[in-house]
């Protein structure tokens, strides 16, 4: 080989190598170019939901072995998720008020919402007890105004939407039926929408200037706004029920059949109402409810392509806010004192001493032995030999042990009132045959009354005997007083019998009546010796 040949071939095998070094070199770059960008080139948002708070800011609950919930622990943690990402936005799907205990609802539930304006909640959607109280109440505490028992407040600064709370005067949503936010320049629209059960759960006197309309045509009317303005992640905040296994396995709710009806635009739903777990994915779409009372709450992980808009990876998960994982919030545990200092000794003190746990859990006959001690509770109070009670008086069974005022008003919070009617023996039937309808059945307790009835009667005729405590049949055309609280006296629970009853007296509170009940019934060394004086400052707080 000639020297010329030699440094050819030299100059050849370099040039192979450098450019085989060059290529290898070119695809690992590449390789790892590619694995960054597919990590980083998406926008990751996240949003934290919470469902049926219901004003639970000073209660506590076992969940799966270990105490959660509490306003200072919820807080807590959102904040730490919060510091994770901060393309965050705080939401919720209705009934974060109604239902409270006394530290929220004797302020009409304004702490509750000094708590959403904490920790800067962004989108909310009202349940069916934000109702409670009445329109006026509910936009009150979302707008702000003056209320005689608590003065003027400021109301709230997250956006509260639904549309399908329809205004009767205009025919118009009342509120806002979406509102859009954006993240790192990525616009979500937000809908909301609440369970027209709330035609039936909402006393008619707080609901007479609204309709509840259907929640998929509303979500779906509203979808379409949406996508004309180029809106294409979409997130329904509905409350509405869902629950699922922890596998997300076995899903049903109303939610769950509603979801292959709702447009396919929509990418996320937060559920809530049933107080139910759900995560689960039908028809394409995320649903995700995180239990009540503030013992959980729902993450959404969502990673967004920022050139098409679109949702390219959705994850859930449902967070315990357990105790011991994390310290509670210092400014939430400044509010909570303020409002305990404000709340006084009144609540903490002991009214008797129940020598069992008495429960609220229905039996085969729909009757359970709380709703009987307040049925006669209110039997009491009224002077009369019939009462009705209904089962969504009550929240929770009462403990064996002491009772205090704080625990009653806690377990019966909706501050209704006994109410004496008059009405005829028919009247009283239909009330019974009003305990079944096509789609649910929703059983009332009485006492001094005794009835058989068939099951496999058609509905409205299942009362086949109907007798007063003497055993004395009830006569069509005779007169009774019935005890009853003031919202089934209005029809509430779609007991629209009691409706047509004649108002004789307004009483106490169910809650003062089942007080006095208690005293007499299960009496303790320690009274209530200020209940009287003192209870006076409180009483009609409700």
């Amino acid at each position: 080989m000639s020297k010329f040949q030699a440094i050819s071939s030299l100059f050849i095998l370099v040039f192979i190598i450098i450019f085989v070094t060059y290529k290898i070199t070119a695809f690992s770059s590449n390789h790892s170019t590619t694995n960054h960008s597919t990590s980083n080139r998406y926008i990751q948002v996240q949003l934290l939901g919470v469902n049926d708070f219901h004003g639970q800011l000073n209660k506590y609950q076992m969940v799966s072995g270990t105490m959660a919930g509490g306003a200072e622990y919820l807080a807590a943690y959102l904040k730490k998720y919060i510091q994770k990402n901060q393309n965050t936005l705080l939401v919720h799907a209705g009934d974060m008020v109604g239902g409270s205990p006394p530290i929220s609802s004797q302020f009409k539930d304004e702490p509750t919402i000094e708590l959403l304006n904490l920790l800067h909640f962004d989108v909310g959607t009202p349940g069916n007890h934000e109702l409670d109280q009445g329109v006026n109440e509910m936009k009150r505490l979302i707008y702000g105004g003056f209320n005689k028992k608590t003065g003027y407040f400021q109301g709230a600064n997250t956006s509260y939407i639904s549309a399908n709370i329809i205004d009767r005067k205009s025919g118009t949503p009342m509120l806002p039926p979406y509102v859009i936010k954006q993240i790192d320049g990525i616009n979500i629209g937000f809908i909301g929408v609440v369970t027209k059960e709330t035609n039936l759960y909402v006393a008619p006197e707080n609901r007479k200037e609204v309709e509840i309309t259907d929640e998929v045509s509303a979500i779906n009317g509203t979808v379409k706004h949406l996508k004309e303005k180029g809106i294409k992640v979409i997130v329904v905040l509905a409350h509405d029920s869902a629950q699922s296994d922890q596998t997300g396995a076995n899903s049903s709710g109303v939610l769950v059949e509603m979801a292959p009806k709702i447009d396919d635009e929509v990418d996320v739903i937060f559920a809530g109402h049933s107080h139910e777990y759900a995560n689960t994915v039908v028809a394409g779409k995320l649903i995700v409810q995180a239990y009540s009372n503030g013992k959980a709450f729902s993450q959404v992980n969502l990673e967004i392509d920022p050139h098409t808009k679109n949702i390219v990876k959705k994850q859930a998960k449902v967070i315990v806010t357990s105790h011991h994982q994390i310290k509670p919030d210092k400014e939430t545990v400044a509010l909570l004192n303020k409002y305990r200092k404000r709340l006084g000794s009144y609540f903490n003190q002991i009214i008797g001493e129940m020598p069992e746990e008495i429960t609220r859990k229905q039996d085969a006959n729909g009757e359970s032995p709380l709703a009987k001690m307040i049925a006669e509770s209110e039997r009491e109070a009224m002077g009369v030999d019939i009462a009705f009670v209904h089962q969504g008086e009550m929240r929770k069974s009462l403990k064996k042990g002491y009772i205090t005022v704080e625990e009653l008003y806690t377990d019966m919070p909706f501050g209704h009132r006994v109410s004496k009617l008059i009405l005829t023996g028919d009247q009283i039937k239909l009330a019974l045959e009003q305990q079944w309808a096509k789609d649910y059945e929703n059983r009332l307790q009485t006492v001094g009354l005794t009835y058989n009835w068939d099951p496999n009667a058609p509905i409205g005729n299942r009362i086949v005997e109907l007798k007063d405590m003497k055993g004395q049949e009830i006569q069509p055309n005779n007169e009774y007083e019935v005890a009853v609280s003031n919202y089934l006296a209005s029809g509430g629970d779609n007991f629209t019998a009691f409706e047509q009853g004649r108002l004789v007296e307004s009483g106490p509170q169910v809650v003062t009546a089942l007080i006095h009940y208690i005293q007499q019934k299960y009496p303790h060394e320690i009274f209530l010796h200020s209940l009287k004086n003192e209870g006076e400052k409180y009483k009609d707080l409700h």
